[in-house]
């Protein structure tokens, strides 16, 4: 096929039952297969491998002093641990005392999105973030989740949010906070996908060009905007359900 001839080596097309995955979601226009669908099945399995592992190794019920001390090396427990205390102190410095309800949800997210966008820098591999259908997928869990936080913790009166802080300019309000909520997947989605599709491209056309000396350049490059997307895409999520629960005046 010419996509598989474009893509060269992708490693999920060798492993027979993500093979089966990408040619269900054949891309009738282009004929390509879903790269984007099996390497998030493969990022999502290599999430939970880590997790089960760092879960093995630590200690539960009742803890000694020893117990507390990290390991003296790098192990999967101390990568693991560092990644959740990371990711849990960013959140509680954005949302407060409400960050341990929502941890699972922006940790979750957190997560399948660093490892998607770091994946993109290991050859052989299609980084899940570089489609706009995972994204948009992504996206819209936040948008949904957003609103089901809001109904959650105030009811009907949740509505009262795209009213704006007086009644008499509901008229005005209302019509410009649906358009803002709809913009939302929009633009979670498309930054996410451009900036990780933009750095892909660029970091294979660099490789094209000079495939000795470029390549570390642009896998620094790649590092740091892996992380970053991650976090922005982390922070405006934050942002929308520290809005949804917000108690004020209406």
């Amino acid at each position: 096929m010419a996509a598989a001839a474009h893509h060269d080596i992708v490693w999920t097309s060798l492993i027979p039952g993500l093979r089966s995955v990408e040619h269900y979601f054949l891309n009738p226009e282009t004929n390509e297969p879903g790269f984007h669908v099996s390497n998030a099945i493969l990022i999502s399995l290599i999430i939970l491998v880590l997790a089960l592992l760092a879960r093995s190794r630590t200690k539960v019920g009742d803890l000694s002093d020893e117990d507390l001390v990290p390991d003296g090396k790098l192990t999967i427990r101390n990568l693991m641990e560092l990644m959740v205390g990371g990711i849990m102190g960013i959140m509680r410095d954005s949302m407060g005392h409400a960050a341990p309800r929502f941890f699972y949800l922006v940790g979750s997210l957190a997560f399948f999105i660093l490892f998607s966008n770091l994946s993109g820098l290991v050859p052989g591999f299609m980084p899940p973030t570089d489609n706009l259908n995972t994204t948009l997928a992504v996206a819209l869990v936040v948008f949904f989740m957003t609103h089901v936080y809001g109904f959650k913790e105030h009811g009907v009166a949740y509505l009262k949010h795209f009213a704006g802080p007086f009644w008499w300019l509901a008229w005005l309000m209302i019509p410009i906070e649906i358009i803002s909520h709809l913009a939302r997947p929009m633009s979670l989605s498309l930054r996410l996908f451009g900036n990780i599709m933009g750095d892909h491209k660029v970091a294979a056309i660099f490789f094209m060009l000079s495939p000795l000396v470029v390549p570390v350049f642009t896998s620094v490059l790649g590092l740091f905007v892996s992380f970053v997307q991650t976090f922005v895409f982390m922070l405006l999520t934050m942002v929308y359900f520290s809005g949804a629960i917000e108690h004020g005046e209406h």
